[in-house]
């Protein structure tokens, strides 16, 4: 008796330390874990600061505020503004999210919800297939056959109906050319559905089955269920999967660069050419030979950084927010 009694009080005082303290290949991991997940934040940190760096003589040659606002980016005369960059990146990525939300959601539920095994399982393929396809495959797709195809059976057409019907809308549409910002912002869409597609899917396959059951035992139907069980569960994990496609859009480079016509001017028309901060980035980086230029350049970069740093953190909190009101921790 004397000895089970010594050997509770043992294991009483076991149980009161942190499991953390018991082992030493605990410490180890918990080391290791707490060292790679510091490096990432350390890698962020340390781009950001570079990125700053050597855009810094830009920000005190023009000043951050003038160098955001200036519609001018010439790099003969010495004068570099990123406000047409700027626009044309929210334009292209807000509009390329904007056209792909539905068809996206619309694939998740139908895969999740509607179709059989088989047939989801072919579909899930295909998409996920689409997000393998490199960007400059996708951008020689574009040149060749998509932009001109646009440009003869619909930027035209609706270009010369404008010219009969509507004149007040010539100043939007602009001349129709192979290589503009419409187009840049379709074939965007087109690459950011398979993310889009894939968060939302297994949002939505998440969602518990007793939800699903009870509404049909109320006599719920499909349309109910789907509003009421299954899409307000899945909000958190569909948004997550929303904003991540925007990143995604932000910092899409060669299909963007290879269709968007590439004018560093502000776009203001829907068939004309513009440029986004990833496009100018890659095409005049190699051709910066003056350092002011270059630092321009640099300080675009830094932008596009904290742009796409910003979104994610406002991803991060809209997703905790949902989360915290469903009571999932």
């Amino acid at each position: 008796m004397k000895a089970d009694s010594e050997l509770s009080k043992k294991t009483a005082l076991h149980s009161t330390i942190p499991a953390i303290y018991r082992s030493p290949g605990d410490k180890v991991f918990k080391l290791i874990i707490f060292t790679l997940s510091s490096a990432i934040v350390l890698l962020a940190a340390a781009m950001a600061i570079i990125l700053y760096i050597e855009g810094r003589p830009a920000f005190r040659a023009f000043g951050h505020a003038s160098f955001l606002s200036n519609t001018v980016w010439d790099p003969v005369a010495g004068i570099h503004g990123a406000l047409p960059f700027i626009m044309g990146t929210l334009i292209t990525s807000f509009g390329a999210l904007l056209l792909a939300i539905l068809p996206a959601l619309g694939v998740a539920v139908f895969t999740t919800e509607f179709a059989p095994k088989g047939l989801a399982q072919i579909i899930n393929y295909m998409v996920d297939l689409l997000a393998a396809i490199p960007s400059v495959i996708i951008g020689l797709w574009g040149i060749f056959n998509f932009a001109p195809f646009m440009r003869e059976k619909v930027y035209s057409p609706l270009y010369f109906w404008a010219t009969e019907h509507a004149p007040g809308l010539l100043p939007v549409l602009g001349a129709p050319s192979n290589y503009n910002l419409t187009t840049a912002t379709i074939i965007l869409a087109l690459m950011i559905i398979p993310y889009t597609v894939a968060l939302s899917r297994d949002a939505i396959a998440m969602v518990p089955q007793e939800q699903r059951e009870a509404c049909w035992a109320l006599g719920a139907t499909r349309w109910e269920v789907m509003s009421v069980a299954v899409l307000p569960y899945a909000k958190p994990g569909i948004i997550a999967g929303v904003l991540l496609s925007l990143a995604r859009a932000l910092g899409e480079t060669m299909a963007v660069a290879m269709l968007i016509g590439n004018s560093n001017r502000v776009p203001f028309t829907l068939f004309g050419p513009a440029a986004t901060m990833p496009s100018v980035i890659i095409n005049e980086f190699r051709e910066a030979v003056e350092h002011l230029h270059y630092s321009s350049i640099m300080a675009v970069g830094f932008y596009l950084f904290v742009l796409t740093m910003g979104i994610n953190l406002v991803a991060s909190a809209i997703q905790r927010k949902l989360m915290l009101k469903k009571g999932i921790s």
